[in-house]
């Protein structure tokens, strides 16, 4: 069984049809997915999602892109926001210099504030960053000297010295359909070194659809094609990396691992395609 770590359920190309969107998961071999919130206007939203369709969690936090207009100043703005039992993480939020659609020091606050409450909560910080690689290291080594907490590098797109930097300060690597790209041969060769234990996966849907569906909407169901080209490229089988990948969730996103523990799990999920997994359920 495989676990999205990340995707936007509540986003259009995926809310219209929630219940397709993971049925069509399920029958790929996709058992759980953490639907993201970038928005704290929005959390109402994933929260629902995760309370209504069973092995789906939800997390809150607002987006770099949005942290000129709504991003945080305060801790206390998203810790308002973690009683519920399906908010397993925080997030996503970080730093983006590519697109810049807010400022830089709009983005550097709310960050500030994302990291503080995943200091004071112990939930996960689920973080985004592109093109603004010095500061994230060093605004995360700075709090994680300060006091610990979990952290969750996701869409990693980055180069190997930030994968070495953040493992070295104990954070996970989330890899995306990105990997696939025929253009993305230095991620591959970074990928290849992301230690086991590290590891998870991810879609981002409805974004970033791998190979071979690039160019169509992204689905949950899609992160068993990036499975598979990962678990080729690190050569291991299929079910090893399914199952490491699985197991890293979970140590990471405890909350998630007791909610399932109490019953919130899917209905059946189809083992891995033979296609995708290169051998026999």
């Amino acid at each position: 069984m495989l676990v999205d770590s990340h995707c936007h359920l509540n986003y259009e190309g995926l809310r219209e049809d929630v219940d397709g969107v993971l049925s069509r998961a399920r029958n790929a071999g996709v058992g759980y997915l953490l639907t993201i919130n970038t928005r704290l206007a929005e959390a109402d939203e994933v929260c629902a999602i995760a309370e209504t369709h069973p092995g789906v969690f939800a997390s809150v936090g607002v987006h770099p892109h949005e942290a000129e207009k709504n991003g945080v100043r305060v801790p206390d703005a998203i810790l308002a926001h973690l009683d519920h039992p399906l908010v397993v993480g925080i997030g996503e939020t970080g730093l983006d210099y590519y697109y810049e659609h807010a400022p830089r020091a709009a983005q550097r606050e709310s960050f500030a504030a994302h990291i503080a409450a995943s200091q004071e909560s112990g939930l996960p910080l689920i973080v985004h960053t592109r093109e603004a690689e010095d500061d994230t290291i060093a605004m995360l080594t700075a709090a994680m000297k300060e006091r610990e907490f979990p952290l969750l590098i996701h869409c990693f797109t980055g180069t190997r010295r930030l994968m070495k930097e953040m493992v070295a300060i104990g954070a996970f690597i989330s890899i995306s359909g990105i990997v696939t790209f025929k253009n993305a041969r230095d991620l591959q060769e970074t990928a290849k070194e992301i230690p086991n234990e590290r590891l998870l996966v991810e879609t981002d849907a409805p974004y970033l659809a791998p190979v071979p569906h690039r160019g169509k909407r992204c689905e949950p169901a899609y992160v068993a094609d990036t499975a598979r080209f990962l678990a080729e490229l690190r050569g291991v089988p299929m079910a090893a990396l399914a199952r490491t990948t699985s197991e890293n969730f979970f140590r990471l996103f405890t909350r998630a691992a007791a909610a399932r523990d109490d019953g919130h799990r899917p209905p059946e999920v189809s083992a891995l395609p033979m296609s995708i997994a290169g051998e026999p359920g």
